[in-house]
C-alpha cells in the first residue's frame, strides 16, 4: 500500500493545454496557474516556450510579474535541438528556479520513420543534447533543475531505453542536491498497468545514480488505465507523477492528478494537495478549458455523491443517522468511500429522487431538509404518492417533496371543525372519537407520534376504520391543535380510502 504521496507536477498548461480546441488565453493561463499555486503544487509545468508564441510570453509574463511563489518551481521542456535548448535556456533568465525537460522520440517506429535515425545516432544525440543543457545549466544565475525523457519509454525497447537514460546520467553525474530527474513517459499507453510496473520496477532496479535521481512517470489514458498505471508506478520505485487535474490531454488524456490524490486520501494518506473545496477546482478548469467535466468524473463530479436507487438511498439515511446518534469519529455510512464535507459537498445533494427511489430517501430528505422525522407508515404512503407523481414525469426536488407532503397531510386541516370541537386536553382517543363523530367517519386509533419542530409540534396519527387504515399529520404551536390537525387529515384520507376501497 502506498504510505506518501509522490511528487505531483501538474502538466496542464502544456500537455493539457496543447490537447484543448480551443488553448487557453493569457487570463485563462494565469487564471489556472493560480488555481495549482493555491492547490499546493510545487512543480508546474508551463509550457515549450519554444513552440509557439503563447507558450514564450506567458513564460515572460511569470518572469516579469515575479508570480511564481518561492517555493514552487516551474518546468519547461525542449526538443533535443542544440538551437532550441539554447533558446529555452535563455528564456529562463530572472527565474528563481527551474526544470528544464530535454527529450527527444525513442520508440523503433519514431527513429526510423520521423528522425530516421539509428540506435547509435540516436544515444550520440541524447548525450550531445544532455552535454548542452548540462553546460547552459552552469552558467545560469538561477537554479536549473535537468530532466531527460524518452519519448515513448513504453513503445521502446526496455534496455535500450535504459542505455540512453544512464549514457545521459553519466554526463550529467548528478549528485543529491542536484534535482535530477529521469522521466519516463508513457506517450501511448499500451501495456496493463500490471505490465507497465513491472517496466519500472525492472528500471527502478538499473537506473545509474538511481539514489541520485528522481524518476517520474507521465501516464496516458489510452487504455482507460492511467490511474491505475500510476499508482503501480509508484509501488514499483518511481517517485514522481506527472498528470493534469481531470486528466485532459491528447487522445483519451493524461492520468487525472485529483483522482491519484483522492484516492490517497480516502486510503488515509495525505495527498499534499488542497482539495477542501473540489467544486471550485471543477468549475475554474472547466471555465479555463472550455471542457466539460462529466458528472460521473471520479470524486469530483457532480453526481458522484448522489443516490438516486431506492436501496441506496435508505441506506445513506441509516448510516447518516447511526452517525448522528454515535458521534462516531471515523467516517463510515454506506455508499460513501469518504465524508463529502472533506472536499466540501454538503449533505444535502446525497440523495436525489427518481422514480427508483424508495421512503428511505423521501425520509432523509424530509428530516435533513425540513426538520420532521416520518414515521415508518408515513414513509410509505408517502414514497406511494411519490412515485405515482415521478411515474407520470414530474421531478420532485426537496421543495417537490415538501409540496407533496402539504397536499397528502397538511391541507387536510379545517378551521372550522377546530372552531367547533371543544379539544380543551382530551385524550387522543377521545378526540378521535369526537372528529369521527362530526364526519361521520366511525374509526379507532392505532398510533400517535408526536415530535417537536423548532418552536412547533409535529404529530402523527395512525387511523383505522375496518382493515383500511391512513395516517393524518398535523403541525401547529401547541400539542393540542398539532392533535387535531393530525386527526382530522388522518380521518379525511381514512373516509376517503374507504370510498375508494368500496368502489373497488
Amino acid at each position: 500500500m502506498q504510505r506518501r504521496a509522490p511528487i505531483w507536477c501538474s502538466v496542464d498548461l502544456r500537455d493539457g493545454n496543447q490537447a484543448l480546441l480551443e488553448p487557453m488565453s493569457m487570463a485563462s493561463r494565469q487564471e489556472m496557474f493560480r488555481l495549482l499555486v493555491r492547490m499546493g503544487f510545487k512543480e508546474i509545468e508551463v509550457g515549450m516556450p519554444v513552440s509557439c508564441r503563447a507558450d514564450a510570453e506567458f513564460l515572460r509574463w511569470l518572469v516579469r510579474s515575479d508570480a511564481v511563489p518561492d517555493d514552487v518551481t516551474v518546468q519547461v521542456l525542449v526538443p533535443m535541438r542544440p538551437e532550441l535548448i539554447v533558446e529555452t535556456v535563455n528564456m529562463l533568465w530572472g527565474l528563481r528556479r527551474a526544470v528544464l525537460q530535454v527529450f527527444h522520440p525513442a520508440s523503433p517506429a519514431q527513429r526510423r520513420m520521423v528522425l530516421g535515425l539509428s540506435r547509435e545516432e540516436m544515444l550520440r544525440l541524447a548525450v550531445a543534447g544532455a552535454d548542452l543543457a548540462m553546460r547552459l545549466r552552469d552558467g545560469m544565475p538561477c537554479e536549473i533543475l535537468l530532466q531527460y525523457a524518452p519519448e515513448s519509454f513504453t513503445q521502446t525497447e526496455p534496455e535500450y531505453a535504459l542505455d540512453l537514460c544512464n549514457a545521459v546520467l553519466e554526463r550529467w553525474q548528478p549528485t543529491a542536491a542536484d534535482g535530477v530527474r529521469v522521466n519516463l513517459p508513457a506517450t501511448v499507453e499500451t501495456f496493463p498497468p500490471h505490465e507497465f510496473a513491472d517496466r519500472i520496477e525492472w528500471f527502478h532496479r538499473r537506473l545509474a545514480f538511481r539514489d541520485k535521481v528522481l524518476l517520474s512517470v507521465h501516464p496516458h489514458n489510452d487504455r482507460g488505465t492511467a490511474v491505475a498505471a500510476a499508482e503501480s508506478a509508484v509501488l514499483a520505485g518511481a517517485d514522481r507523477v506527472e498528470g493534469t487535474l481531470f486528466g485532459n490531454g491528447e487522445r483519451s488524456g493524461n492520468v487525472c492528478l485529483v483522482t491519484l490524490a483522492m484516492n490517497l486520501f480516502s486510503q488515509g494518506v495525505d495527498p499534499m494537495l488542497e482539495l477542501g473545496d473540489l467544486d471550485d477546482i471543477r468549475r475554474t478548469v472547466a471555465r479555463c478549458t472550455k471542457m466539460p467535466i462529466g458528472p460521473r468524473q471520479p470524486w469530483a463530479g457532480e453526481l458522484v455523491y448522489t443516490s438516486l436507487a431506492g436501496s441506496h438511498q435508505d441506506a445513506i439515511a441509516k448510516g447518516l443517522r447511526e452517525r448522528e446518534r454515535s458521534g462516531q469519529p471515523c467516517w463510515e455510512v454506506p455508499y460513501l468511500a469518504i465524508d463529502p464535507h472533506d472536499i466540501g459537498r454538503d449533505y444535502q445533494a446525497l440523495i436525489r429522487l427518481s422514480n427508483q427511489s424508495g421512503k428511505g430517501g423521501l425520509a432523509y430528505v424530509m428530516r435533513a431538509d425540513h426538520n420532521v422525522d416520518l414515521p415508518r407508515g408515513v414513509q410509505i404512503e408517502l414514497a406511494e404518492a411519490a412515485k405515482r407523481e415521478m411515474d407520470e414525469g414530474r421531478d420532485l426536488d426537496s421543495g417537490g417533496v415538501w409540496s407533496l407532503f402539504e397536499r397528502q397531510y397538511l391541507r387536510q386541516a379545517s378551521a372550522e371543525l377546530e372552531a367547533s370541537v371543544a379539544v380543551g386536553s382530551c385524550q387522543p382517543d377521545d378526540l378521535v372519537a369526537m372528529v369521527s363523530h362530526r364526519l361521520g367517519c366511525p374509526a379507532r386509533l392505532v398510533d400517535l407520534v408526536e415530535q417537536p419542530r423548532g418552536a412547533e409540534t409535529v404529530c402523527f396519527c395512525q387511523v383505522a376504520c375496518g382493515t383500511v387504515t391512513r395516517w393524518g399529520v398535523g403541525i401547529a404551536a401547541t400539542k393540542q391543535r398539532a392533535r387535531l390537525s393530525a386527526v382530522y387529515s388522518g380521518l379525511v384520507r381514512l373516509a376517503a380510502a374507504s370510498v375508494r376501497d368500496r368502489a373497488s
